[in-house]
């Protein structure tokens, strides 16, 4: 016999309102490895599943920090250390004429690290999921709102998140296997 991993339990809703009212309670309720989906933007959603910070800003001000630092390092270590010149008696350290460098090489670190942090955080690319093992999950693009909560969630007892997702009221209850 073969024992299957369960991901989670997924329940199926007809509107945003009952979807958002219902991962309200679930969050209410203890559980933090929720999930939603849905084929459009629900306000309120995100943040009532849990989903109210993230350190993305933190790394592309670290990023843009770096590029900056970069850009002027390359400057720097440029004009006075690698080849110095004495150009109308100017300084060999005359960091004016480095800022459109810096300022480059800032954006640059800053975006490069958006781009690639995002895709890292958010976990993608994901050519599969374990979400796409429900057949419902189909309408999820279309016109259906779904509520997962995972397995590796501390509170998660399959007998009692069923019970308790039920109580929900949704137009079903799903096994999501890994």
């Amino acid at each position: 016999m073969v024992k299957r991993r369960i991901y989670g339990l997924m329940a199926e809703f007809t509107s945003p309102e009952e979807v958002l009212a219902a991962a309200h309670t679930t969050h209410d309720a203890g559980y933090r490895r929720i999930d939603a989906f849905s084929p459009i933007p629900v306000e309120g959603l995100a943040e009532a599943v849990g989903f109210d910070w993230t350190i993305l800003p933190t790394l592309v001000f670290f990023g843009g920090l770096g590029g900056g630092l970069t850009g002027f390092g390359m400057c720097w270590y440029a004009n006075v250390i690698s080849f110095p010149l004495n150009i109308g008696g100017k300084p060999f350290n005359s960091w004016p004429m480095w800022i459109p460098i810096t300022f480059e090489l800032t954006i640059l670190g800053a975006a490069l690290t958006a781009v690639f942090g995002m895709l890292a955080l958010n976990g993608l690319p994901t050519p599969y999921h374990p979400t796409f093992n429900v057949e419902r999950f189909a309408a999820a693009s279309t016109d259906r709102f779904f509520l997962c909560i995972k397995a590796r969630d501390q509170k998660f007892d399959l007998a009692k998140t069923k019970a308790f997702l039920e109580g929900l009221h949704p137009n079903g209850v799903f096994e999501v296997e890994d």
